[in-house]
């Protein structure tokens, strides 16, 4: 009986290197057995730490490969037999063992593969930074208790959405560490003891309150989507039951206001009702938005702009996608991430710079359970110029970058060509700059192509970068 001993948590290149001894010497699952972080047994036969010479790469199926990435992450000490037992299975005769629901083995994988991707899901979801001031300066902070061993494997998500940033995420079971330039990946800590409500804190907590549409008020959803172990992690969980108790009145005022908008919408005179009220911030400006719902087929909610009132630059894109509508926030989806890898290139922080979009509601068509975009009209457009307009002008941004075709019909009122016009440009007086929306990029199928596209864009960031700082 041969035991093989690996790291402590998820050790997937341990596993991969000692599947890759077990195969070369044509040992059978029923003849190993698998432990993490625990002494050898004394009657148990060592295994080679070394790769033999006649260990050739192993061929399996993308399904098997990307279950063996989740599944390493899993709590069951029995995860690394399991794989090894399906890999042999692949190996052996089996090619499609994966297409076969029912077999035992395959639906315990499954079910232990869900969890590990809800596990990530939840902590892609719900962790909280606090802003606190080191030695070296300002530095963001995060604690989070995940159900697997997933720390590592969520560092890219978190490198990519909060690359400005310099943050640290603790967990009991490994932490996170990022200054801008390079991640360290360290042991597990404990949680640190409560403090005070900061200004980073307040600041999302007056969005969160901002964003509450108690006419969609559902508790039991919400406490499907946010479970009661994430709440001492997550500073809007406070506020919540007063958002609750508070929604009945809040739908009466909702209803009592509806009279100055007409019930059959005609999105003109909706825009009409909505400018007479003339509001005087941003806040008010983006409470109208939230209430007034959406003037596209679609959507859950609107997604308001985000980023600091008086930035250099306001980024416009099009319409929130899928996952803008689902958090509440733009650029969040694949467009915002290339976005943000873009501006980080080209030496924008995302934390300085105010993004937006011309029209603030998801539309979209169902098809079965997916929702597709759909490109909006050029009339729904206008219909939310109002709003963009009084949005910039409460930010104003010393360059205004329109992200895409229909970006630059709402900052110019008209049909501005990009490929013609890419590159500054002059919004009714207003200083902008026309760019492809990120989304293209993601679209070109050719590889060439969009690393050629790719270096466009990154320049047109660069070139924006210098025009607002010499404005």
């Amino acid at each position: 009986m041969q035991r093989i001993v690996l790291q402590e948590g998820a050790d997937l290149d341990g596993f991969r290197a000692a599947v890759r001894r077990l195969v070369a010497d044509d040992a059978p699952p029923d003849q190993v057995t698998w432990s993490s972080g625990a002494a050898p047994d004394m009657f148990d036969e060592p295994v080679a730490d070394d790769v033999p010479s006649h260990a050739s790469p192993i061929s399996l199926p993308r399904s098997v490969g990307e279950l063996v990435g989740l599944v390493v992450c899993h709590r069951d000490q029995e995860r690394y037999g399991l794989l090894h037992t399906l890999i042999w299975r692949v190996l052996h005769g089996e090619r499609q063992l994966m297409e076969v629901a029912s077999d035992p083995l395959v639906h315990r994988l499954e079910l232990m593969r869900k969890s590990v991707a809800r596990d990530l899901h939840k902590m892609h979801a719900f962790v909280r930074f606090r802003r606190i001031e080191t030695e070296g300066g300002e530095r963001f902070f995060a604690w989070f208790e995940p159900e697997h061993f997933i720390v590592e494997a969520t560092a890219g998500f978190f490198v990519d959405r909060f690359r400005s940033m310099d943050w640290t995420i603790v967990t009991p079971v490994g932490s996170l560490h990022w200054n801008r330039e390079k991640l360290s990946i360290g042991p597990g800590g404990k949680r640190p003891p409560a403090e005070e409500k900061d200004g980073f804190e307040q600041g999302w907590l007056a969005y969160y309150e901002s964003i509450f549409n108690p006419a969609r008020l559902n508790p039991r959803a919400m406490r499907a989507e946010m479970p009661k172990k994430y709440w001492s992690n997550m500073p809007e969980a406070g506020t919540i039951r007063g958002l609750i108790e508070t929604a009945p009145l809040r739908v009466r005022e909702m209803i009592e206001r509806q009279t100055t908008i007409p019930a059959k919408r005609n999105p003109d005179k909706a825009i009409a009702a909505m400018a007479d009220q003339d509001p005087k911030s941003l806040d008010e400006l983006n409470k109208l938005i939230a209430e007034a719902g959406p003037l596209v087929p679609g959507a859950t909610q609107a997604v308001l702009g985000e980023g600091p009132q008086g930035a250099a630059i306001a980024f416009v894109g099009e319409q929130p996608g899928d996952q803008e509508d689902v958090q509440g926030r733009p650029f969040v989806g694949p467009a915002g991430q290339l976005l943000d890898r873009a501006m980080a290139d080209a030496g924008i922080s995302r934390g300085d710079a105010y993004l937006t979009n011309a029209v603030k509601h998801f539309k979209y068509e169902q098809r079965g359970k997916r929702r597709l975009h759909k490109t909006p009209t050029t009339s729904e457009v206008k219909h939310y110029r109002w709003w963009l307009m009084k949005e910039l002008d409460f930010i104003r941004p010393r360059l205004t970058v329109a992200l895409g075709a229909t970006a630059a019909l709402a900052l110019a009122g008209k049909a501005v060509p990009v490929g013609r016009n890419r590159g500054p440009y002059d919004f009714d007086g207003r200083a902008g700059y026309i760019t492809v929306h990120p989304s293209y990029l993601l679209r070109l199928p050719d590889e060439e192509a969009k690393k050629a596209a790719w270096r466009d864009f990154v320049a047109d960031l660069e070139q924006i970068g210098k025009m607002a700082k010499a404005a």
